[in-house]
């Protein structure tokens, strides 16, 4: 009979971690801000984008339709209204989103080939969404550690990334793993779990997903690089109170890592769709304005609202 003691043992201790998490979530909720559900005022007109164009849309949080040229990339799908643990079929544990997907995943989910994955929080890494993705004709990069999270999905490749090192697409597309100032782990006993950000380099065209990062100087080394990175996106949100800082940036740090990576154009991410954090949800991109018009560069902040696109302008 000791086989029904250690599954009392494992269930025991499975609803104890998620008691404990979602105690430390009830903790921080209370002195949230409370905004009410919104739609996006723009939708991505994706049907017209072109093979010949370089397209990138802002889904929410931290999810980008990014289409360079004919290759088409989803980062850290979430499209569910709901994000966190299940420790139940039809029971999720955490953050409703309020601001609605700019599209709905059954209209992306059979045009992706390439998923990119910063993180294995439950944020960024959204199963339920992830299945929709699964493909034979799709494959996903992810850091470190993670692949035993959707090794059972069917998607064609599946392929763990170390930080700083490249591959190679099954299209062509170079991805190299850029480092980011956060933490992977799911849960509590995850913590070998990797995190990357990421440089997306196609046909001559270089953008940079920086999924979660805190403020980091490896940036600079990113401005070293030739071609320099066409677009930069990223996070600008769940950075109060200011012991959240230590793995999120704020936007003012945000500006100057974009600023420290020599990149041309920016998209500011992470923010303004799930509350996560105390700011209130419409400050990270007002700061960021302020930050760019400060320098002048207000006009490379090229996507401010859920739902925006961004054309690259031919070279």
């Amino acid at each position: 009979m000791w086989w029904i003691w250690l599954i009392l043992i494992l269930i025991a201790i499975i609803l104890g971690a998620f008691t404990y998490l979602y105690a430390h979530y009830l903790k921080y909720r209370k002195q949230m801000p409370k905004p009410s559900y919104r739609y996006p005022e723009v939708r991505p007109d994706i049907e017209n984008w072109r093979d010949d164009e370089v397209n990138i849309a802002w889904i929410g949080h931290a999810t980008l339709l990014i289409k360079i040229y004919d290759l088409t990339i989803v980062t850290d799908p979430v499209f569910m209204q709901r994000v966190g643990m299940s420790p139940f079929p039809g029971i999720v544990i955490g953050p409703k989103r309020f601001t609605a997907p700019a599209l709905k995943i059954k209209e992306v989910q059979d045009k992706v080939d390439l998923v990119l994955l910063s993180h294995a929080h439950l944020d960024h890494f959204d199963l339920p969404s992830l299945r929709r993705f699964a493909r034979r004709e799709a494959e996903v990069i992810i850091p470190q550690n993670t692949s035993k999270l959707v090794r059972h999905l069917p998607f064609g490749r599946i392929s763990e990334l170390k930080v700083r090192d490249s591959m190679e697409t099954r299209q062509g597309a170079t991805i190299t793993a850029v480092p980011a100032r956060h933490w992977g782990a799911r849960y509590p006993w995850n913590r070998d779990y990797k995190w990357n950000g990421y440089v997306i380099d196609y046909k001559g065209v270089r953008v940079l997903f920086a999924g979660d990062t805190a403020m980091t100087k490896d940036y600079q080394d990113l401005g070293t690089w030739e071609p320099t990175i066409d677009v930069a996106c990223m996070p600008i949100g769940a950075y109060s109170p200011d012991n959240f800082q230590t793995a999120h940036c704020t936007p003012e740090q945000a500006w100057q890592m974009f600023r420290d990576s020599k990149s041309k154009w920016l998209i500011p991410i992470h923010w303004g769709t799930l509350v996560l954090s105390m700011e209130p949800v419409d400050e990270p991109m007002e700061r960021m304005m302020a930050a760019a018009s400060k320098d002048g560069m207000a006009d490379r902040v090229v996507v401010r609202r859920v739902g925006e696109s961004f054309r690259l302008p031919p070279k």
